[in-house]
């Protein structure tokens, strides 16, 4: 299955455009314009690495035509509104260096000084973190970390002689009020207010473990590690590792696979999701390669992406692969959707798709470090 893979990734890029991206299933769903977007954000961060993995110029050349045509000469961003306080509209903010590193075009630049700004002007709560997002207010969500924080991480590298402090602050407070001591997983989202309809009155704490939100944090942590370097981070080294042995308690054994509600396999309409899982099979692979993980790490990751391969890759009938066993979207609230209250049954009723990007960029990232692994 491993040699059809390319041609999977570039299958991908063949059927897309930058204003109507192949595997944005939400953007096609919903009829969205052409916007700045978290997950055009991941996939396109995908193909940069892979293309500096292989040395194949195709991955970076369609990179940076798709960002291109976002990005306008004066740093301005198409569907990008820095109001909403959106740390979802950061994440895409992480391609800018590279290509600006590459091409040299002065508007990357100077549209990575925009989404600073936001990072700058961001509400906090009263911990110190970052708003999730403007319509979020006092909440503290996983995703927001790989979100907002790698961003913040590179920018530090490049631009702040390497001050990583005020995130290596956030990701200590989440470790701080969003772990669950007993089974050391994380909980999606803390509302510091305690006033959301979704948050305990007495923790602020959602009501369970969201595969894809702990990926995210898993993510998050092993690329802020790869950037600063492990002596600038140790706290995130110690964090990072802890949850990686943590999360091994809830490893579906046959499978290699993690369930989309974390610690309850044995419940009706769970099920083995694919890019949480993809997700912590590539921060252990990440984690092994970098000597914060033990060595076995890399094989408990191979195993997972070996799993998601045999389960969820399929080939259809004019011979081409579609990944699937994606949770489409999963989130919190706001207060007007009371349907999103982060119950085992809200998680398990979000629809299941194939070839969406919040799969397919951790899978092709996790086939980066396997192509590593296996040099």
């Amino acid at each position: 299955m491993y040699q059809k893979i390319d041609k999977y990734i570039d299958r991908l890029i063949t059927l897309s455009k930058p204003e109507a991206p192949f595997w944005n299933i939400e953007a096609i769903r919903q009829g969205k314009p052409p916007h700045w977007n978290y997950i055009d954000g991941c996939m396109i961060t995908s193909l940069l690495t892979i293309g500096n993995i292989t040395g194949d110029a195709k991955y970076f050349d369609f990179a940076e035509k798709f960002i291109d045509y976002y990005v306008q000469d004066d740093g301005s961003i198409l569907g990008y509104d820095k109001r909403k306080y959106n740390l979802d509209d950061i994440n895409e903010g992480r391609v800018l260096f590279e290509l600006y590193q590459k091409t040299n075009k002065e508007k990357y630049r100077l549209a990575i000084e925009k989404q600073y700004d936001q990072i700058k002007e961001q509400p906090r709560t009263e911990t110190g973190n970052f708003w999730h997002k403007q319509i979020y207010p006092h909440q503290i969500w996983l995703d927001g970390i790989y979100m907002a924080q790698v961003f913040s991480a590179m920018y530090a590298k490049y631009y702040l002689n390497g001050d990583y402090s005020d995130i290596i602050n956030q990701i200590k407070n989440v470790e701080k009020y969003m772990k669950d001591e007993k089974t050391g997983l994380y909980y999606h989202g803390f509302d510091a207010s305690k006033s959301i309809f979704w948050a305990d009155k007495e923790t602020g704490l959602s009501k369970n473990f969201w595969l894809r939100s702990i990926g995210w944090f898993a993510v998050a942590m092993a690329d802020i590690i790869e950037l600063a370097g492990t002596a600038a981070c140790a706290e995130i080294v110690r964090i990072f590792a802890q949850l990686m042995a943590d999360i091994c308690a809830f490893r579906d054994e046959a499978s290699g696979m993690y369930w989309q509600v974390v610690d309850q396999p044995e419940r009706e309409g769970n099920y083995l999701e694919t890019s949480g899982s993809a997700m912590i099979a590539y921060a252990m692979l990440k984690g092994a390669r970098l000597g914060v993980l033990d060595a076995g790490y890399a094989e408990l990751g191979k195993a997972t992406f070996d799993g998601i391969c045999e389960k969820y890759l399929d080939v259809n009938d004019n011979d081409e692969l579609n990944l699937g066993g994606i949770c489409l979207v999963a989130g919190l609230g706001p207060e007007n959707n009371t349907r999103r209250d982060g119950s085992y049954e809200y998680y398990i009723s979000e629809p299941i798709v194939e070839n969406d990007a919040k799969g397919v960029a951790p899978f092709v990232l996790c086939y980066t470090e396997i192509l590593q692994l296996r040099s």
